[in-house]
């Protein structure tokens, strides 16, 4: 499956420049809103960008590995519990999304149970979780491509209905453990520097999960590619946000990147198709160790500093009110001839 993905045009960007620093503000005053506009305007190839029918999607799958309980202090069970909770709206996503107005939207790509039918629930499950990576590859190639393809087709229905911005979340058991080994892979950033507590280790279980995590790295003959990298070390949800990722830069929408998981599978996007990091904004910074080192690997700041590690794209609801407010100011600012405001002079020697 490939992808053919753009890097946005920039023949408007001296007339969106010119339109936001015409604004009746200093110039810049307005920080990283700013950034924003002319970045989603770049996207969109207008000066009158717009967000409709946002979504957040919610990828969800289990891992092998963690049927050891050795990478996760929560057993593998709480996966299917989570997903049961955003179905009947009682998570933090379900909080967020009601309170902005953002519809949700969760993927079952792969975990261990049985899930009822739900309106807000969309069953791809390639497999009831992965293989255990410690012994061998997580999944087939075959069951790769196949993640690849539904996580594409999850956002390009949304598309197709006229959404043109997703947020991104996940939910699965284990898979910070899965996302630093693909950090590791993808940035060469030691595995210690990428391990962290994920849902609560402590320092002793922080040195357990790094001890399997380098075994399992060190097991599989690693690969200088991506789609090989994620079949090996990757989670449904995570090779399914990667299409999605894909599928939605190749359709021009903005994507809302969470927490250090989506990020990680944004930084696999990114290095199959570079040109794709112009279409994301990174919400937040999360906690989770390693995700800082990950944005800097990336060269990109994100929008909000809460101290937030929960996932679920709980990042990326939060910072909807952010670029909406972003593009308010485009459409609806006045300007400092349209409000007869006399601009800056300029100082004479």
């Amino acid at each position: 499956m490939t992808f053919s993905i753009e890097k946005p045009k920039t023949n408007l960007l001296a007339a969106v420049k010119a339109k936001i620093d015409g604004k009746t503000k200093p110039i810049g005053a307005l920080g990283t809103l700013e950034a924003i506009a002319q970045q989603i305007c770049l996207i969109q190839q207008t000066l009158e960008p717009t967000i409709q029918n946002p979504s957040v999607l919610v990828f969800a799958g289990d891992h092998g590995i963690a049927k050891k309980g050795i990478v996760n202090p929560y057993p593998q069970a709480v996966t299917q519990q989570m997903v049961l909770n955003f179905l009947t709206g009682g998570a933090a996503i379900n909080a967020f999304c009601t309170e902005f107005d953002i519809d949700l939207k969760v993927i079952n790509a792969g975990v261990d149970a049985e899930l009822p039918s739900h309106p807000n629930l969309i069953d791809l499950a390639i497999a009831r979780g992965t293989n255990d990576y410690s012994e061998r590859p997580a999944m087939t190639s075959i069951q790769c491509q196949q993640a690849l393809q539904s996580g594409a087709q999850v956002v390009a229905d949304l598309n197709a209905q006229k959404g043109n911005c997703i947020g991104l979340g996940e939910m699965g058991i284990g898979n910070t453990s899965a996302a630093s080994l693909l950090m590791h892979w993808a940035t060469q950033i030691p595995l210690e520097k990428c391990v962290g507590s994920g849902t609560g280790l402590d320092v002793e279980g922080i040195n357990k999960k790094l001890e399997a995590l380098e075994k399992a790295y060190a097991k599989h003959p690693i690969a200088d590619n991506a789609r090989v990298v994620l079949q090996t070390f990757g989670g449904f949800e995570i090779v399914m946000l990667v299409g999605a990722i894909l599928k939605a830069a190749e359709l021009k929408m903005t994507i809302l990147i969470d927490g250090f998981i989506v990020s990680a599978a944004a930084l696999m996007a990114i290095k199959m198709y570079p040109t794709v990091k112009s279409y994301c904004i990174f919400a937040h910074n999360s906690s989770e160790k390693g995700h800082q080192l990950m944005l800097d690997y990336l060269q990109v700041k994100p929008l909000l500093q809460l101290g937030l590690r929960l996932g679920e794209g709980t990042g990326t609801a939060l910072a909807f009110p952010i670029v909406r407010a972003a593009l308010a100011f485009m459409n609806r600012m006045a300007s400092f001839e349209s409000a007869g405001v006399a601009k800056k002079t300029t100082s004479k020697n």
